[in-house]
């Protein structure tokens, strides 16, 4: 072969080569953006689920956790609904049966509740309502509300703020519940002050389960309320606001996260510590 075909033939090699390796240059290319896709949608989808999810769990705790009632009165999470994501290890918290009524019969207790707004001081009637306040004194003297968050506000038609979740969801409590209802207001009103017991409703859990299903939940009623009973009875009065309600107030004219007129607080309250005397 002459000299002119070998560097004819080389050129053509070269061609071929240079073709190839550009082909699978840009194969690899094509891949590589092919997968940047699949990684982008992966991504995606992701975040989409993430969303629906985030929205779920804020229509959680805005409107089925914490909504109300038929008879639109604060209420805790059915157990059977949505089980606490906490576990209690120690203390009363922990005790299947709730704290005997015998701690706290026949006398009066000041607890201060030091918020990270100030100090709120109730007074708790272990006379009208001593397994109510025998529970409340057990729970605070083992610190379970502590560094807690109240979880629920609302502004029209009845005024309370809701705490005494650790969960700061409204679906939170002690491995215990107690009834039945006590020192609950005949007429169905609850003056601003008042101190009470969250439960389920009547409608959602029947009359028995429902006056029988009090853990550690209270809501502080911050304008005169008219609460209408259920088939379980009202709620359970065990004490009345002495000084700080204005702290309430405050948070309640903050209004919610969302503008309803049920929902968080958008004004945070953390209760740091509960004191009793």
């Amino acid at each position: 072969m002459s000299s002119r075909h070998r560097a004819t033939e080389r050129a053509r090699r070269e061609r071929i080569e240079h073709e190839r390796a550009e082909a699978e240059r840009e194969r690899r290319v094509r891949r590589r953006w092919q997968l940047v896709a699949i990684v982008a949608a992966v991504l995606l989808i992701g975040a989409l689920v993430a969303v629906v999810l985030a929205l779920a769990t804020g229509r959680d705790e805005a409107g089925t956790d914490d909504a109300p009632t038929a008879s639109g009165v604060p209420t805790p999470t059915d157990a059977a609904e949505a089980e606490p994501e906490f576990e209690v290890s120690d203390g009363w918290a922990a005790s299947s049966t709730p704290p005997p009524s015998s701690l706290a019969e026949a006398q009066t207790w000041t607890a201060t509740l030091a918020t990270n707004h100030g100090d709120i001081v109730v007074e708790l009637d272990g006379e009208a309502a001593p397994q109510a306040v025998a529970s409340f004194l057990a729970l605070a003297e083992d610190g379970y509300f502590d560094r807690t968050e109240c979880h629920r506000l609302t502004t029209s038609g009845i005024y309370v703020l809701q705490c005494g979740d650790p969960l700061g969801t409204g679906a939170g409590g002690p491995a215990y519940t107690f009834g039945p209802i006590e020192n609950a207001p005949a007429d169905g009103i609850y003056p601003a002050g008042t101190l009470a017991m969250a439960r389920q409703s009547a409608l959602a859990a029947g009359a028995d389960a429902a006056a029988n299903s009090m853990g550690s939940q209270f809501f502080v009623v911050y304008e005169d309320s008219a609460i209408p009973a259920d088939d379980a009875g009202g709620y359970t009065v065990f004490g009345h606001v002495v000084s700080g309600l204005g702290i309430v107030d405050s948070v309640a004219h903050a209004g919610t996260i969302t503008g309803d007129a049920d929902g968080r607080p958008a004004l945070s309250v953390i209760v740091n510590e509960v004191s009793v005397s």
